[in-house]
């Protein structure tokens, strides 16, 4: 069994965005040198989040983002002082983990699956930790 860890720096621009991060979490299990075993994603942030879903259509990432938005909204009757609540909810409804199967060095995603890291606090300079696990 081989353990392969490294840190994924991501620099965020909007204050809710989500950014495609595939590529360079498919980079590292390349460089991992692991053919076969899970791949482990976290964000070590509170009011950031990281999530699958459709890379094909940008149009989806718009409606998730508008659609957190409206459920969560940004100014609302909250008492946490920093004025950031919102984002930890956000953060909290999608979560700070995932684990991806690999497959012959490569994420396995389906057809239309991409990863990616969700701001709800930005622009910030943020960190993903990937550790993959496998033979």
């Amino acid at each position: 069994m081989k353990i392969f860890e490294k840190e994924l720096k991501v620099a965020t621009s909007k204050r809710v965005e989500f950014i495609d991060v595939t590529a360079e979490i498919n980079k590292i299990v390349d460089e991992s040198k692991i053919s076969n075993g899970v791949c482990y994603i976290f964000v070590p942030h509170t009011t950031a989040a990281i999530t699958i879903n459709e890379n094909a259509d940008p149009d989806v990432i718009t409606d998730i983002i508008n659609t957190i938005n409206s459920i969560v909204p940004h100014k609302g009757n909250y008492f946490h002082l920093e004025g950031n609540s919102d984002a930890h909810i956000k953060s909290s409804l999608f979560g700070a983990t995932l684990s991806v199967f690999v497959n012959n060095k490569k994420l396995k995603l389906g057809t239309w699956q991409g990863i990616y890291f969700c701001e709800f606090d930005g622009p910030r300079h943020r960190k993903v930790w990937i550790k993959v696990i496998g033979e």
